[in-house]
């Protein structure tokens, strides 16, 4: 089971019967257990939960995947990908974490400090 910072709060929760499309910001936590497509810009923590299916762009304080994103991430701090979770894509992070059984296919830039490179996420490409 992920693991949320500290007092820190769920802001809001995508059900496995729900699509949405667009962009996404939030303060606290998230999870997505539904379908999801766009960007997502948080200084927080997303979970993708096993039923979860993500197309998007991502730039969050760290994402811990348990179900599948395809796009790229940004991440301040850790990525996590759990056994049952698929990532394709570019990562970006301090610190990555690939459980025995997940998947990821892509490339990873090892970064201490990956947000404050501005770099800008468009269409799967990243601009500095």
């Amino acid at each position: 089971m992920p693991k949320f910072e500290e007092g820190g709060k769920l802001s809001g929760f995508i059900d496995k019967e729900t699509g949405i499309s667009g962009d996404m910001e939030f303060k606290d936590s998230f999870r997505i257990d539904g379908k999801f497509k766009g960007k997502i810009l948080s200084g927080s923590t997303l979970v993708i939960g096993e039923t979860g299916v993500v197309n998007a762009d991502v730039q969050v304080k760290t994402v811990t995947v348990n179900g599948r994103l395809k796009g790229s991430i940004i991440a301040k701090g850790m990525v996590e990908i759990l056994s049952k979770g698929r990532v394709t894509g570019k990562i970006v992070c301090a610190k990555l974490i690939i459980e025995d059984g997940a998947f990821f296919q892509g490339s990873c830039q090892m970064d201490l400090n990956p947000l404050e490179n501005k770099e800008k996420v468009e269409n799967g490409k990243t601009y500095k």
